[in-house]
This record gives C-alpha cells, structure tokens and sequence, in this order.
C-alpha cells in the first residue's frame, strides 16, 4: 500500500516540476485574439440562458400535463 502511495507522489511531483507544466503559466497556451471577447460572450450566454430555457420547457410541459388531468377528472365526474 505505501508503494502506491509513494508512487502516486511521485508521479505528482514529475507534473509539478515538468517543463510543460511551467508552460501552462506562461502566455504560449493563451492564444489570446480579437475573436475571444466574442467566445467567451457566447459561452456565458449559453451558460446563464439554458436554466431559463430549461425552466420554460419544464413549466410548459407541466402546464399541460395539469390540464390534461383536469379535464380528465371533469369528464369522469360529469
């Protein structure tokens, strides 16, 4: 069991102390360009609307689910 413990730090330290780790700090991963405002518009956009969405085709759903029993219960009383 301390083998794998001993392994697993290991292996956590080799990332740690990796040159490409170093990179992922520096700005060579960060393609930063005119287009990004736009991307990260788009993804927040999709992000904050889809519980909206979601929420509106959850009630819509519902709604109907409730008037169809409904009129169920009314035409079985009547």
């Amino acid at each position: 069991m301390q083998y794998k413990h001993v392994l697993f730090l290991i292996l956590i330290a080799s990332v740690f102390f990796s040159d490409t780790a170093m990179a992922v700090d520096s700005y060579r991963y960060l393609h930063v360009s005119i287009d990004t405002p736009w991307a990260i518009f788009v993804f927040l956009l999709v992000i904050i609307l889809f519980p909206f969405v979601l929420m509106a085709i959850l009630y819509w759903h519902f709604a109907f689910k409730k008037n169809k029993e409904e009129k169920q219960t009314n035409t079985k009383q009547a």
